[in-house]
């Protein structure tokens, strides 16, 4: 279970979650798993199918995951409005990239039709899932009624 001000991190070198009280270390932060560096940047990472299914099963905080193709321009827009939602949220939402060209099975998996697609995951599953580019204004709105408003979480 999450403490109040706990913030989540997850390693980029081996996937395992971190918890981080405040206030945020000095130096570098180490994963307590791989003793890898750990980024609290809140910058969106890039997971295949196995990836993905480890962090939503494990994750005590929300994962945003934003299926994606290189060649896909409103992907290539999302990407700078994703970012800044990772870094504005680091720690209390856990931002995952996932390209369809290279992970194609993982997309199919999901049931993805379109891209970009934004499917949002709490507790385990899938609560949410929006197709199409959306102006940041909307995508926190929708991420916010989506994990319950005034009663959850607020980004």
């Amino acid at each position: 279970m999450r403490r109040g001000g706990d913030r989540m991190y997850r390693c980029p070198a081996c996937g395992a979650l971190n918890r981080i009280s405040p206030p945020l270390p000095s130096g570098t932060p180490l994963c307590g798993r791989c003793r890898g560096t750990l980024d609290l940047s809140g910058k969106p990472q890039a997971v295949d199918g196995e990836a993905l299914s480890r962090a939503v099963v494990s994750s005590p905080i929300p994962v945003l995951l934003d299926l994606w193709a290189p060649w896909c321009g409103p992907c290539r827009a999302a990407a700078p409005l994703l970012d800044a939602l990772g870094r504005s949220s680091a720690g209390k939402l856990l931002v995952l990239k996932l390209n369809t060209e290279e992970h194609p099975e993982a997309a199919s998996s999901l049931g993805v039709r379109g891209i970009p697609c934004f499917v949002l995951y709490a507790n385990g599953r899938e609560v949410a899932r929006r197709s199409g580019l959306m102006p940041a204004a909307e995508m926190n709105r929708w991420l916010t009624e989506s994990l319950g408003g005034g009663a959850g979480m607020r980004l």
